[in-house]
């Protein structure tokens, strides 16, 4: 029995890491096996050549990773204090190739590809524990967010996977260890600044919840706090916000960020709404609706915070984000996360076959 469960645990992990290497391999192969290309670093900021190319975000991590000295890395950042609060994937990696420069690559997908096997396995033991099919574990390891992360050193596969840890410890009792690891979650990004907030309501909503589990998930939030007060103190503004190139703030108008795209192109917001209107739009509408319905209940209160939180985030994206596929579906990591979380709580078998077409967002990582 011990041994079937386990099974039932690992598979979904395996599959998601087969993905992710497999995004790797491909990413490598067009790169010459350069481990360093998947950076994708710009000239603009790796050369501080003002007339280069831009890169992509995985740039930094890499950057923060060779050298965390923020006197260093600090010029070669798009937005330092936005990029460098973001500090636990690239000082992990830092530490897991002990400082060599040639092996950071390396440690880079390693920890990428592991941290998204850990979280399919944590959905995959909550889905048993729910009495589900362990298989919808993969609507988030196939999420393309997710392995997208692997092969770009982006932050969503480490930053979830500790965010689906962090949760399944807490619900299971061990309130230590899990407000320290949803700590780590907020330091490797703070996007899963909503799974700490619902588990706040966690503790308060559990009958014998205990002041050190409040006690240690307040400290958490006091060491982020004090984190952005380092970063507003080092670099002259805190990293909380919405950065990157050409960034915009978060829309006040739900939707907004998706409509502004029509005021750029029609035609651009028609293919936009057919692509990501069921896989994200439809997700983010529903899951108000339906977390809203069920905040009353006692026990099902701290996934309907979370699903709540991270459908408004969607509803509310920045303009810049909406409008830059990878962007969005890295920002919907969290809402694939809370849905999968909560339908499984409340036994939405229907949902739940729903996810599963998430996995074919995959499309999105070949190139023609």
């Amino acid at each position: 029995m011990v041994r079937t469960t386990t099974f039932r645990v690992i598979w979904p992990a395996a599959a998601s890491a087969a993905a992710c290497l497999l995004f790797v391999g491909a990413r490598l192969v067009s790169h010459n096996w350069d481990p360093a290309a998947l950076a994708e670093s710009g000239t603009r900021f790796s050369q501080l050549d003002p007339n280069g190319t831009d890169g992509y975000d995985g740039q930094f991590t890499f950057t923060v990773a060779i050298n965390p000295d923020p006197a260093v890395a600090g010029p070669h950042l798009d937005r330092p204090a936005y990029r460098y609060q973001r500090i636990v994937y690239p000082l992990a990696a830092r530490v897991l190739a002990l400082a060599r420069p040639e092996w950071i690559p390396w440690a880079l997908v390693t920890i990428a590809v592991l941290a998204a096997a850990g979280g399919a396995a944590c959905i995959a033991r909550w889905m048993l524990d729910h009495g589900q099919w362990e298989g919808y574990a993969l609507g988030l390891g196939l999420w393309v967010g997710v392995v997208a992360s692997a092969g770009l050193f982006l932050h969503e596969a480490v930053a979830y996977g500790l965010a689906a840890l962090g949760w399944i410890l807490l619900r299971d009792g061990s309130v230590r260890s899990g407000a320290i690891v949803l700590s780590l979650a907020l330091l490797a990004k703070e996007t899963t600044a909503p799974f700490w907030v619902a588990a706040i309501a966690m503790e308060g909503a559990t009958r014998d919840a205990t002041r050190t589990g409040r006690r240690w998930l307040a400290a958490g939030g006091i060491i982020f706090v004090a984190w952005q007060g380092w970063l507003w103190w080092t670099f002259g503004e805190p990293g909380l916000g919405s950065g990157g190139a050409m960034s915009t703030p978060f829309e006040l108008v739900p939707l907004m960020g998706f409509l502004r795209i029509g005021q750029v192109s029609p035609e651009a917001l028609g293919l936009f709404l057919l692509i990501f209107g069921p896989m994200v739009i439809v997700p983010a509408v529903w899951g108000v609706l339906a977390s809203a319905r069920s905040l009353k209940p006692l026990e099902t209160r701290p996934e309907a915070a979370a699903l709540l939180l991270n459908s408004a985030i969607v509803l509310l994206v920045p303009f810049s984000t909406a409008r830059e596929p990878l962007g969005l579906v890295r920002l919907a990591t969290g809402l694939v996360l809370a849905v999968l979380l909560f339908a499984a709580v409340q036994g939405l078998r229907r949902v739940l076959n729903y996810s599963l077409f998430w996995t074919a967002m995959l499309v999105l990582l070949v190139r023609g």
